[in-house]
């Protein structure tokens, strides 16, 4: 049954905290609970409840934990003079709880993977925090974050004198990161201002020591790397906790009033060293074949002089086999000697020893003559020039006939009465 149902009996507000038993009641009610309603105020209220109200009994329950005991409104006295005494150190001591328990959560902080963190005690160090969560004691412990991933970078333009005492600017970045977080925060104070002052003393130091034109054209890379190892000599020196990445020469250049009179002596060295490159290559193109060429040489004159030592060897060796036979059949082997020799001679030659008697005609064919007119003849119908063959005349046709009509008749006279006459025996 509902609390305002009609004819029902228990009829009390549920926010009242009891059933209405009269005014009777509700005075007694508003005396035992110490409060500041009155008799009246536990008799017929019916809405819902008060915040005020509310507020003062959240208040009234603080003093009798704080044991200040309840007070009636306008000063009255206490409930039946039994109420606690009140302890002075109670709420300082909420205060003091409450305020470690808040110091305590701001002490937590997350440590990013990519950073460190470095830990300060009252200004002296205490460690390096890795990634994570973790908790230092606030405003004891100072903890700096340092990001040890990050490229960092520092460039500069500077105008310097080289060692020729010339003047060139020069253009560098560096780029590092951080090795030592303790180092990087405690020994330096700037590291960033030292790194460039660094650098700056490094990049003259080196540019002091070097040509302008070496500068300017091809000894930009040994430029970087030099000023790169004593940059870094510098930084470790400082204990900056520091590491290079790369040293780049952005650009070098002469000053803007002789720009183009360097830029004039540049393109001639270019030129040189072009026409340098092009004599190289036809050196190298000339030298192999005239290598090839004296090898050739070399090697057929080592061909004749096996050719000549074979050949010389080989007539020593028929020379030493004739005189064994000769010493074995002397007067056989010197006709044999005779005959090949004037075979040697006298087949080189067109003319011929012949005796012949006074009485008996001789007819001579030279056979040598027509054998040669005929090679000739053959030759010319393949290109060859006759006008360069000389050494004899043509033979008529009709000598031709008559020399063979009476060959018959004179073979056998003239060959009993001609002979060949061996001279020189």
């Amino acid at each position: 049954m509902a609390w305002n149902e009609p004819g029902g009996g228990n009829q009390h507000d549920p926010w009242s905290g009891g059933g209405r038993r009269g005014d009777k009641d509700g005075g007694n009610r508003g005396g035992n609970d110490g409060g500041n309603r009155g008799g009246n105020n536990g008799g017929n209220n019916q809405g819902p409840p008060d915040l005020d109200e509310a507020l003062k009994k959240f208040q009234d329950k603080l003093n009798g934990m704080l044991g200040g005991g309840g007070k009636k409104k306008g000063g009255g006295k206490r409930d039946g003079g039994g109420g606690k005494p009140r302890n002075s150190l109670a709420l300082p001591g909420l205060l003091v709880v409450v305020a470690l328990a808040i110091w305590a959560a701001s002490g937590f902080y997350l440590v990013d993977q990519s950073e460190r963190g470095v830990v300060l005690r009252f200004g002296e160090y205490q460690g390096v925090v890795q990634p994570g969560l973790q908790w230092n004691p606030p405003l004891i412990d100072d903890v700096r974050m340092v990001n040890v991933t990050r490229v960092r970078s520092v460039s500069q333009t500077q105008s310097m004198l080289t060692r020729d005492e010339n003047i060139v600017e020069v253009e560098i970045s560096a780029q590092y990161q951080v090795q030592d977080p303790r180092d990087f925060v405690l020994n330096v104070r700037d590291p960033a201002l030292s790194i460039e002052n660094a650098l700056d003393s490094a990049l003259r130091h080196v540019v002091g020591g070097t040509d302008m034109i070496d500068i300017l054209t091809s000894g930009r890379e040994i430029l970087g790397s030099s000023v790169a190892s004593r940059l870094q000599s510098y930084l470790d020196a400082y204990g900056a906790g520091v590491r290079l990445q790369t040293i780049n020469i952005e650009s070098t250049s002469a000053p803007a009033p002789v720009i183009d009179a360097f830029d004039d002596v540049i393109r001639a060295r270019e030129d040189r060293q072009r026409t340098i490159n092009e004599g190289m290559a036809y050196a190298n193109a000339i030298i192999p074949a005239a290598q090839g060429q004296a090898q050739r040489v070399v090697e057929q004159g080592q061909g004749y002089r096996e050719s000549v030592v074979a050949e010389a060897q080989g007539q020593a060796n028929r020379f030493n086999a004739l005189l064994t036979e000769y010493r074995n059949a002397p007067e056989v082997m010197r006709e044999r000697m005779y005959l090949d020799t004037i075979e040697a001679v006298f087949g080189q030659t067109p003319k011929v020893l012949m005796d012949v008697s006074e009485n008996a005609p001789l007819m001579y064919l030279p056979l040598d003559q027509m054998r040669g007119n005929s090679e000739r003849s053959g030759s010319s119908s393949s290109g060859s020039n006759n006008s360069s063959n000389t050494g004899g005349e043509e033979l008529d046709p009709r000598v031709i006939e008559s020399l063979r009509g009476s060959q018959g008749s004179s073979s056998s006279s003239s060959s009993g009465s001609s002979s060949i006459r061996r001279e020189g025996r």
